[in-house]
């Protein structure tokens, strides 16, 4: 069936200012966009009235954890059942999609197979989710985010990552985890402070680096990276490793480098997780003007000087908080697109930008995502009020009033037809 969206504000994801129009969906795809014209529905189309409400592009999630289960550390993620971890996993997608979410870059999973698991049941109309890039676990070195185990016992169970150490072991891990289907692969290249590995230190040495994504690279998959430190963001540009997470202590000679390669990368810095774990994490014992709270509270200055630049110079900076975690509770993901305005610099137009039409490029489909665009899939999302105005309308479930992916809807506008 046709759906017609009539009297709708356009928010095409482009950076252009809203518009007045309808929009008419058949097979799946935008079919036909009018400004001065009304559009004859065809027959047995569903029309929608959209009541001057804003109809834009579904929005992306660029560092998407579906299997982080809302608790407060890596261990009580780590040891949930295999069982429990799917069915939460499958919730949580459910979660997205119903949060205007119409796209997802999986960063990493909590076990082997468990994003895979997801995207295939996703792909098969099994569960609802969002269109979702399945990663690897998190490949990590001995000794750094992702191992552990205690010093006394070595135990691959006991680990939160895939821990390696030596190129032939990375090849070794990156292969298994192509075989096992993935999309992306995720290396742990630097620290991470609630971990004990400080956040400006490497942990993965070159060599290593160069192995997985050369493994990766002549299979056609992308690499992704957890990369806080100034030298892992440098090593991720020098093997074109295409997703950089976090990039907080990125220093002026990562910035030329990035600028120049900044359409082979793109950066997703997380500034849920440091916003929270500074000020938000008290009730499970991270109290603000602590030392961990503290050293979180310095990443967040440098980041945000870093990502400043990043914005002026044009690199490709996406919203994705590491949400999942006690203190970053899934669903709770746009207030992302509030830090880009306010600590950011963005106007609300380039922060909508970031999340639909450079979340189409991050997804691989720049062609046919991210946009209201004719020829384009029909991931779409009616809002009530206008983001340009007041982003933060989109942290709200009430105020999202329908969203449609493939021209499919998950959820229907009550009462407009």
């Amino acid at each position: 069936m046709s759906t017609l969206f009539r009297n709708v504000r356009i928010l095409d994801g482009s950076g252009a200012a809203p518009f007045k129009g309808e929009v008419l969906v058949d097979r799946g795809r935008i079919k036909r966009i009018a400004t001065n014209a009304s559009i004859k529905p065809p027959v047995r189309a569903e029309v929608i009235e959209g009541r001057g409400a804003t109809l834009m592009p579904g929005l992306c999630d660029a560092h998407a954890h579906f299997s982080w289960n809302d608790q407060p550390s890596l261990a009580a993620i780590q040891f949930m059942p295999i069982e429990e971890h799917t069915l939460f996993a499958a919730k949580v997608a459910g979660l997205y999609l119903d949060m205007g979410y119409t796209s997802c870059v999986g960063a990493a999973a909590a076990k082997p197979r468990l994003d895979v698991v997801i995207r295939n049941a996703i792909n098969a109309g099994q569960i609802p989710g969002p269109r979702y890039l399945a990663n690897s676990q998190e490949i990590a070195t001995v000794g750094g985010l992702g191992d552990m185990a205690p010093p006394h016992i070595e135990h691959e169970a006991l680990n939160f990552g895939a821990v390696v150490s030596g190129p032939e072991d990375v090849r070794r891990t990156v292969r298994r985890f192509i075989k096992y289907g993935v999309d992306l692969v995720k290396l742990n290249i630097s620290g991470e402070e609630i971990t004990g590995v400080p956040s400006a230190a490497t942990v993965m040495s070159e060599e290593e680096c160069a192995m997985a994504a050369t493994e990766a690279h002549q299979r056609g998959l992308r690499v992704c990276a957890h990369a806080r430190s100034a030298e892992s963001v440098k090593m991720c540009i020098r093997q074109g490793i295409e997703i950089i997470y976090h990039a907080s202590f990125i220093d002026d000679e990562g910035l030329d480098l990035l600028e120049a390669r900044k359409d082979r990368h793109f950066v997703a810095p997380g500034l849920a997780w440091l916003i929270c774990t500074a000020r938000e994490a008290e009730p499970w014992g991270i109290k603000p003007g602590s030392a961990i709270a503290e050293a979180y509270e310095r990443e967040l200055e440098a980041a945000i000087d870093g990502l400043q630049e990043m914005v002026r110079r044009g690199i490709r900076v996406l919203p994705g908080g590491d949400y999942g975690f006690a203190w970053t509770p899934h669903g709770e993901n746009a207030r992302d697109l509030e830090y880009f305005v306010e600590l950011l610099g963005m106007t609300p137009l380039q922060a909508i930008v970031s999340a639909t039409k450079l979340g189409g490029e991050i997804m691989g489909r720049p062609d046919e995502l991210g946009l209201v665009r004719e020829g384009y899939l029909a991931d779409l999302i009616l809002v009530d009020g206008d983001p340009v105005r007041d982003i933060r309308v989109l942290q709200e479930r009430a105020r999202i009033l329908a969203v449609m992916k493939g021209g499919e809807f998950h959820r229907r506008p009550p009462g407009r037809h």
